[in-house]
C-alpha cells in the first residue's frame, strides 16, 4: 500500500513543523516512517511506501494537523504513543460569531496566566492548545472525552470551579472503578 496525503496548515506554523535545523520534521518522519514535503504556503505532502506500518502514516497526518493547530512538535509526538488521538473543536460552534465573542471564549478557556488550560490538562491528562478559532486536545479516548466536556462547558459559560469539581469527581469515579475491578477478582 502506498499512502499519500496533502494537508494545508497555516503559513505561520510551517517553521514549527520544520523545527530548528529540520529536527521536528525529521522526528515525525522517523517516528512514523513517512516522508514530509513542506511548501512555504503551508501545504504539506505526506507519503509512505508499502512497507510502512499501516497506522503510522495516518498518525503522521494527525501530527501535522496538530502542529498546524498550534501544538509543539514534541506535544504532537504524543499521538504516536498508545491510543492517543487529536480532537479539534471550532469555537464558532459555541456561539462565537464576532471577534469580541471569540476573544471572550478564548479567554475563558485559557484563564488568567493559562491557569484554566493547565487545570483542564492536569485533571484530564491531556494536552490542550487554543489557536485561532479552534481549541485542540490530544489524549486517550477517556481523557479526551473528559477534556472536551470540560472545554465545552467552559465555552458555554459554566463556572470554572464547578467544571473542575466535575472533572475531579469523574477522575475519582474512574479510580474507584479500577479498584472495584481488583476487589471483585477471585485471586485464590
Amino acid at each position: 500500500m502506498i499512502y499519500e496525503k496533502r494537508i494545508r496548515i497555516p503559513a505561520d506554523r510551517v517553521g514549527a513543523l520544520i523545527g530548528k535545523a529540520g529536527k521536528a520534521k525529521a522526528s515525525i518522519e522517523s517516528a512514523c516512517s513517512v516522508r514530509l514535503r513542506i511548501l512555504a504556503d503551508g501545504e504539506v505532502s505526506i507519503s509512505a511506501s508499502g512497507d510502512a506500518d499501516k497506522v503510522l502514516p495516518f498518525k503522521a497526518a494527525e501530527m501535522v494537523t496538530a502542529v498546524g493547530r498550534g501544538f509543539s512538535p514534541e506535544a504532537a509526538l504524543r499521538l504516536v504513543h498508545g491510543e492517543n488521538t487529536l480532537h479539534v473543536m471550532d469555537l464558532r460552534q459555541f456561539g462565537a460569531r464576532t471577534g469580541a465573542q471569540l476573544a471572550r471564549i478564548r479567554a475563558r478557556l485559557i484563564g488568567k496566566e493559562g491557569k484554566a488550560r493547565r487545570n483542564v490538562e492536569n485533571l484530564s491528562n491531556t494536552a490542550v492548545c487554543i489557536y485561532g478559532r479552534t481549541v485542540s486536545v490530544i489524549g486517550s479516548a477517556a481523557s479526551l472525552r473528559m477534556a472536551v466536556d470540560a472545554l465545552s462547558s467552559l465555552s458555554q459559560g459554566s463556572m470554572h470551579g464547578s467544571v473542575y469539581s466535575r472533572m475531579e469527581l469523574t477522575k475519582r469515579r474512574k479510580k474507584m472503578g479500577r479498584f472495584q475491578l481488583w476487589e471483585d477478582q477471585n485471586v485464590f
